[in-house]
């Protein structure tokens, strides 16, 4: 009797090995992919089984019905995460398991850049390969409504970053988040106002700050730019800032900005129209909404470009104009 029962242990212990010896070997063998990167999405809430489904119908070479007991097997099953994963070449079905259950997604990677227009944002993102082009067809009044925005008009009102996304994520997604992400830097630049500064709304100082962004390129002048465009506001004097003028032409300006542009009036001619246009220009970045709502207490009114990236700032109109010669004209000082 002994013997017989050491003959079934035996051989319930072979077996198991024999069991656990071949899942092993499963396990780690490298799956056939149908190309040498395979990109599949565990949409939220899938169970293991339907994950494996779409594993195997993405092109991988695996039993939907294997992986799902390997996984479950191992104690896997139940900590898969959503998100889009990639597959490449050498992949083994315990590698894949270990990759849903530890969420190592995909991600593609979007730069919105500081000074780009609207127009700018909206052709990268219907152009990222790694997007859902869900913004394609869809009015600029459309697309804010989407996201969630009350504003209608798009223009400067997402933050330029560098935004990551899971693969195959909804381009309005990514708005959004540029969306909340400029409000909760508007928000907090506007508490750190200066009260004495000329804006009365956020919104102003989002206005004021995109044309900063789009004057100076260079973080030592922004300050300076802005005071001028204070001052000016304060005195009510017009801005006068060709990039207003050139925004407001948009695809119909031809060639170099010319003296019959700046004498043509629309609604975003700083030199035929008092005060702030009637929306921002371009995304401006932090620094520029810094300088918008804190600029440093100048006495300047006027600032030309010396043609080497800096600008030569002025207090009065007979500086400014000789100033104007020297740097633009090419006359002596």
């Amino acid at each position: 009797m002994k013997s017989l029962l050491f003959r079934l242990v035996l051989l319930a212990v072979l077996a198991l090995g024999a069991l656990a010896g071949a899942a092993w070997w499963y396990a780690n063998r490298p799956l056939a992919l149908a190309a040498p990167v395979v990109d599949f999405t565990v949409e939220r809430g899938f169970t293991m089984r339907q994950a494996a489904a779409a594993v195997s119908a993405a092109g991988v070479d695996v039993s939907p019905r294997a992986l799902y007991w390997l996984a479950r097997l191992t104690g896997k099953a139940e900590r898969i995460k959503a998100g889009s994963y990639e597959l490449h070449a050498g992949v083994t079905p315990w590698l894949l398991i270990l990759k849903l259950s530890s969420g190592d997604v995909s991600q593609g990677e979007l730069l919105l850049v500081e000074g780009w227009t609207f127009r700018q944002v909206r052709a990268a993102l219907e152009a990222h390969p790694h997007l859902e082009h869900d913004t394609v067809g869809l009015t600029e009044a459309q697309i804010m409504e989407r996201i969630g925005a009350a504003e209608k008009h798009p223009e400067g009102l997402f933050f330029p970053d560098t935004y990551l996304f899971d693969k195959h994520s909804s381009a309005l997604a990514v708005l959004e988040r540029a969306y909340e992400a400029m409000q909760a830097e508007l928000e907090e630049a506007w508490a750190g106002r200066d009260p004495k500064v000329p804006l009365d709304s956020p919104y102003e100082a989002l206005i004021l700050a995109s044309i900063i962004e789009k004057e100076t390129g260079r973080s030592e002048e922004r300050g300076l730019v802005a005071s001028v465009f204070a001052n000016r506001l304060r005195i009510g004097m017009r801005l006068q800032t060709d990039p207003t003028v050139i925004y407001g032409f948009g695809e119909n300006l031809e060639g170099r900005l010319r003296k019959h542009h700046l004498e043509t009036d629309h609604a975003y001619n700083t030199y035929t129209r008092a005060g702030l246009p009637p929306t921002p220009i371009a995304m401006p970045g932090r620094e520029s909404l810094a300088a918008a709502v804190r600029p440093p207490v100048t006495d300047y009114l006027y600032f030309v470009s010396r043609g080497n990236g800096t600008s030569q700032f002025s207090r009065n109109l007979d500086d400014h104009n000789r100033a104007v010669n020297r740097y633009q004209r090419g006359a002596g000082s």
